[in-house]
């Protein structure tokens, strides 16, 4: 037999393995009324035959690591669809949010519950990812919650 291969949509997610590290900028919010400026580092690689990409994210404030996260994408060619599959220290159960690439931006999004939430990953320029999250109760009204600047480690 032999063993399927990944499609191009598989390889896409290539261009976010490796390691980023850069300046995050917190809005305030529930979690964080302040808000603030973070340094985030994120980690990943192409797993199970490049299949899926495993991400391992850590953001530090004053010199310690304030939240950690564990993700996985996927992508379905059926539906030409993005996954990722999210855990983090928040503690919630694991959050799934689709999308896909709108030339070099990748936007995947959930409808909650509790609320819609939007990330943004901007590979435009080669070396820097530029990457946002928003908020909304509603879907409609939506509120940042960050946005980042990383660069290739």
């Amino acid at each position: 037999m032999n063993m399927p291969k990944p499609a191009g949509g598989h390889r896409r997610l290539e261009s976010l393995a490796g390691t980023w590290v850069g300046e995050e900028r917190m809005y305030p919010s529930a979690w964080d009324p302040v808000g603030g400026a973070a340094t985030g580092r994120t980690t990943s690689r192409m797993a199970v035959g490049g299949f899926a990409l495993v991400t391992d994210y850590e953001q530090e404030r004053d010199g310690a690591v304030t939240f950690s996260g564990h993700g996985v994408y996927t992508f379905d060619p059926r539906n030409d669809e993005y996954s990722l599959f999210w855990f983090d220290s928040m503690g919630s159960p694991p959050e799934v949010f689709t999308g896909g690439f709108d030339n070099d931006v990748l936007t995947l999004s959930h409808a909650g519950p509790p609320m819609h939430v939007r990330l943004t990953w901007d590979l435009s320029n080669p070396g820097r990812m530029e990457s946002s999250m928003e908020m909304s109760d509603d879907g409609v009204a939506w509120k940042k919650l960050f946005d980042a600047v990383y660069e290739r480690a």
